[in-house]
């Protein structure tokens, strides 16, 4: 090989090495971007990557933008994020943060979007929510929750095969012009009996609920939005139909031990990063 050659083969090569090396910074730093940390939990929690692993998270593990937090049986679980916002988990729910970007001196960076895929959670808002409400939202089944500044709870009740059928034929009578009204609760029933039979253990028809505790919530889909204020309960059993205001609580319950009573911030703090748990790693 002629030493022109040689030196532009060692060129590319360096060229190569480099770039390598720096897609591997890139990936080391974006799997090292915690988000939040574990600061209350009763039983076993799982976080699971997009890549398929999963890890068996603690008290005080490390929660990272991307994972999928999936609680057991009688597992509650809190997440405090790096804005001191909190989200505390129920069992047999499965969470997951799609992104979420806070820093103090950068509010245009502000980014926090969840997805509620199954169970019910709490959330308590933090400094991002409460200086940049436009940049939250959490996704649902049914809808996207979005904040003006609050504590409220939801709850995704799926159905099962027999009541998914019937919800079916009901929310097809219900969007016929021709057909009776049909209320939003009675949904997820064929018939429209006064009566309805309930279509899970809880006794609720499938869709998603809330409870606004404080301040106010917007919920959007494609049928419809509508804003949530304090001590209101809200429902929608599916994207096509539009949100309503209950009356009542139509049976949902958060009953975390006592422990888990939300933390109040520290003035000015932020969460360290530091892990003092050990995770176990499960492919």
């Amino acid at each position: 090989m002629s030493r022109p050659n040689l030196r532009s083969s060692l060129h590319a090569l360096r060229l190569s090495l480099c770039w390598l090396a720096l897609l591997g910074c890139c990936s080391l730093a974006w799997a090292a971007q915690v988000v939040g940390t574990i600061v209350q939990l009763s039983g076993p929690l799982m976080a699971k990557k997009a890549d398929g692993s999963a890890r068996i998270l603690s008290l005080r593990s490390e929660v990272e933008g991307g994972d999928t937090l999936i609680t057991q049986k009688n597992t509650y679980a809190m997440v405090k994020f790096i804005d001191n916002s909190e989200i505390t988990l129920k069992p047999d729910t499965t969470f997951k943060v799609e992104s979420f970007a806070y820093a103090a001196d950068h509010p245009e960076g502000d980014q926090a979007a969840f997805s509620l895929v199954k169970g019910g959670l709490r959330s308590v808002t933090g400094l991002l929510g409460k200086r940049n409400k436009e940049k939250f939202s959490m996704k649902t089944p049914s809808a996207t929750i979005g904040i003006r500044g609050t504590t409220f709870t939801a709850e995704w009740v799926a159905p099962d095969a027999e009541a998914l059928a019937a919800y079916n034929m009901a929310s097809t009578a219900a969007l016929d012009p021709l057909a009776a009204p049909v209320q939003p609760l009675l949904l997820a029933q064929a018939g429209g009996s006064s009566n309805p039979t309930p279509l899970n253990g809880a006794g609720l028809a499938p869709g998603l609920y809330v409870h606004v505790l404080d301040g106010m919530i917007h919920l959007s889909n494609q049928g419809g939005n509508l804003n949530f204020q304090a001590g209101q309960f809200g429902y929608t059993p599916s994207r096509m139909q539009p949100p309503v205001i209950l009356p009542v609580n139509p049976g949902i319950q958060f009953t975390p031990p006592p422990a888990f009573s939300p933390v109040a911030p520290a003035s000015g703090s932020t969460l360290s990063g530091q892990n003092n748990a050990v995770d176990c790693i499960v492919r």
